[in-house]
């Protein structure tokens, strides 16, 4: 029989002769659906268990650190993961974000609580409403390709220091792309809240609408032009710019973040729209770990710092950088609070309650991207993204939607773009397109921006 997650975690502490001991145990479960060309292919049910193992080792010289991680099976293989995880401690120079265990007596009321399951059940609802789609589109000649999947996952974090936690979170999400006959357009929906029969509907007619406002193809040169940006394509672009708001690399000069001269630019205004970006362990429907969680020490987290509790943070507030990525170690360098990374993300503007359509009868002229994909980082120190868009650019002119143009590849800071942000929507739950399955929890906003930079035209289609 296998040990509950919370048991794992107590005896890896038990086993453990190293000075220190982190043990971070994640369950997490996934019952998924796919569909192509108007037909469902596969479903899918997966479960897995990771062990990781911190192991702290005091010296004359400071305290090391070693981590071992393994997914699978670790009930047999406890002690060995263990006694690998102070070998590579001792083995180790010592760690330069050095800090004592996060000190916590008491355990979470549900430390020992059954861990959640999902199954295909949890997607059952989608089948017929699914079918009801396809015969929906076989008649309009288009063809549907998708995914859906409910998710369940509960992280066991135990310290030596007496830390014992624990944090259960649910995921789901749906994609549809409708390809028209011949291929000739493409048009992408998603959502990250509602996977009910009403919620695919709600997809199809979206994407059935760009279907058809693809039939009139307005070739476009490359430029800039105003753009509105719908919210998953600014989940990807704040995601990212989030991932690079390290302290200490800013204060180093290494980053967006870096003030010339020296220091950083917390205090500067970066937006003249009254944008907050924030963390919320407690946000509604996004609920994450009020705790760090690190099972791994890089420029954002420490695994020193595992189980600090994290609070709601104003990353920017009302236009102006407030706060950047601090850990214990970054902060007692940079001389500022200790704000640690929190796995939750939302992006909104004061009074803000417009919605895509909204902004899109308030354009005289301008863009409508859909998503961007393949991003990738240019310049480090501008945050300088490079993409492509995907899955339908729509002209509009005069508030309305007159066709289809081709893609482009962009060249865009994420930074210097909340520099140009024209108007802004209400915020709203969604998913990142590109890196929604690392970072899952996000509420943003659809916005129009001043002069997105479409560096080149785009092939695809």
């Amino acid at each position: 029989m296998r040990l509950p997650s919370h048991e794992i975690a107590e005896r890896a502490l038990e086993m453990c002769r190293a000075d220190g001991c982190v043990a971070i145990v994640t369950e997490d479960s996934e019952a998924n659906i796919r569909w192509a060309d108007n037909s469902l292919t596969t479903d899918g049910l997966a479960s897995g268990r990771r062990l990781t193992v911190v192991a702290t080792v005091d010296g004359g010289r400071g305290t090391s650190a070693g981590i071992v991680a393994h997914r699978g099976d670790v009930d047999g293989r406890l002690s060995e993961l263990v006694a690998a995880a102070e070998g590579a401690a001792r083995a180790a120079e010592p760690a330069e974000d050095a800090q004592p265990l996060v000190d916590c007596a008491g355990a979470d009321a549900d430390w020992a609580a059954p861990v959640p399951e999902t199954s295909v059940a949890a997607l059952a609802a989608l089948a017929p409403a699914l079918g009801a789609t396809f015969g929906e589109a076989r008649a309009r000649g288009q063809s549907l390709y998708g995914y859906a999947e409910r998710g369940a996952r509960s992280v066991f974090l135990a310290t030596s220091a007496g830390v014992r936690r624990r944090a259960d979170h649910h995921t789901g999400y749906v994609e549809l792309t409708g390809r028209s006959a011949g291929g000739l357009g493409s048009a992408w929906a998603g959502s990250a809240e509602d996977l009910s029969a009403g919620g695919i509907a709600s997809l199809y007619a979206q994407v059935d609408e760009r279907l058809g406002w693809a039939r009139r193809r307005v070739p476009l040169p490359a430029g800039r032009y105003e753009a509105l940006v719908p919210p998953v394509a600014v989940a990807d672009l704040m995601t990212y710019a989030y991932w690079s708001a390290g302290g200490r690399e800013a204060a180093e000069g290494q980053t967006v973040y870096s003030a010339p001269g020296g220091g950083t630019r917390v205090g500067e205004r970066l937006s003249d729209a009254p944008l907050t970006l924030r963390a919320d362990p407690a946000e509604p429907g996004l609920e994450c770990a009020p705790f760090v969680l690190a099972p791994g020490s890089d420029e954002r987290v420490s695994v020193f710092d595992n189980g600090l509790p994290v609070h709601r943070t104003q990353w920017i507030d009302n236009g102006v950088l407030t706060a950047l990525v601090q850990t214990r170690h970054s902060a007692a360098l940079t001389g500022v609070p200790v704000t640690p990374h929190i796995d939750n993300l939302i992006l909104e503007g004061a009074g803000a309650s417009g919605s895509l359509a909204d902004l899109v009868a308030g354009t005289e002229r301008g863009l409508l991207l859909t998503t961007l994909w393949y991003i990738r980082e240019v310049d480090l120190p501008t945050l300088l993204l490079t993409g492509l868009t995907r899955d339908g650019v729509f002209l509009v002119e005069r508030g309305e939607v007159v066709g289809a143009v081709n893609n482009f590849r962009f060249n865009e800071s994420p930074v210097d773009l909340l520099g140009r942000v024209v108007e802004v929507g209400a915020a709203v739950p969604t998913r990142a397109r590109e890196w929604g399955e690392a970072f899952t929890h996000c509420a943003m906003p659809p916005m129009r921006v001043a002069g997105f930079n479409m560096s080149s035209v785009s092939q695809a289609v």
